[in-house]
């Protein structure tokens, strides 16, 4: 399985950690091998920009969420998977000062927190929700 890291910004941040805990629940899912996704760190400013334009939050909505995905199944219109054979599982974009302020709250690691939220992201990609 592959995980990418992307950050916007030059966030310091635990790449194995990440992919480890994203890897976790699609092994947990019994995805393929060859599947993969990717998981983008940034400022929540842009987490803001995100949820207005893909969520059709308002304002006011937008500036909650620490973590976002967005299955590659649940795009609207057909999707032509490239000819690989890799199972493109879908996106998870993390707020980075999001992630700072739970970290302080829960007096946890920055790190733990953005390994915990991308988890929550994975468990979304897979179609694990809550309430």
């Amino acid at each position: 399985m592959k995980i990418f890291i992307y950050k916007k910004v030059n966030y310091s941040v635990d790449e194995s950690k990440i992919q480890k805990a994203v890897e976790a629940v699609f092994v947990k899912a019994k995805l393929s091998p060859k599947s993969e996704a990717s998981v983008a760190i940034v400022s929540h400013k842009q987490m803001i920009k995100y949820a207005k334009e893909y969520m059709k939050d308002s304002d006011e909505e937008a500036k909650t969420h620490p973590v976002l995905s967005f299955p590659t199944a649940e795009l609207e219109g057909s999707f032509v998977f490239p000819p690989d054979k890799i199972n493109h599982i879908g996106e998870i974009i993390v707020s980075y000062e999001k992630s700072q302020e739970y970290a302080q709250k829960e007096g946890k690691s920055v790190n733990q927190v953005i390994a915990d939220l991308a988890e929550h992201g994975a468990l979304h990609l897979v179609g694990i929700h809550h309430d």
